[in-house]
């Protein structure tokens, strides 16, 4: 692995899953790249906040995608197959062409519909276009929205 090239921050509160236990195949194949998850308590609504500073290119209800000043895009998915739900349940707080700091409120989420249709709150945060097992964790356990989530380094090949 060669140097650092990003700190990804946890856009939420709540326990590190590493990115090969994500319940979804395209995110623990690491097809989409390198990271890891975050399962938010399931009790009440929760923030979710950029993991990096840059620019939001991409904004969905239940996902977004922020690109740095590198030119490297992170994507937050919040649970897995939450865009089954149309957005309910997520309120959108910034707006897409946003240029925003690590940490700024992206989205407030009430997971009341999400649970009672069965989905996995995990919540992937992935370094887009990333090799496989490029990203290293930084935390594991509980981890705070804002706090270090993981280092992620180009492979070298």
């Amino acid at each position: 692995m060669s140097a650092v090239e990003l700190t990804v921050a946890s856009p939420l509160k709540g326990i590190v899953v590493p990115i090969t236990d994500v319940p979804d195949p395209v995110f623990s194949g690491q097809m989409v790249g390198a990271g890891a998850g975050v399962l938010p308590a399931a009790d009440g609504a929760f923030d979710v906040v950029a993991p990096v500073a840059g620019k939001i290119v991409k904004l969905l209800p239940h996902a977004f995608v922020i690109v740095n000043a590198n030119g490297r895009g992170v994507l937050t998915h919040v649970g897995i197959d939450t865009v089954k739900l149309q957005g309910e349940g997520f309120e959108l707080l910034a707006a897409k062409g946003d240029s925003v700091e690590a940490g700024a409120l992206i989205m407030r989420v009430d997971p009341t519909a999400a649970v009672a249709a069965g989905y996995s709150l995990v919540s992937p945060v992935v370094v887009l276009d990333s090799k496989a097992d490029t990203a290293s964790l930084l935390v594991t356990g509980a981890v705070d929205a804002g706090a270090p989530l993981f280092a992620w380094a180009p492979a070298t090949a």
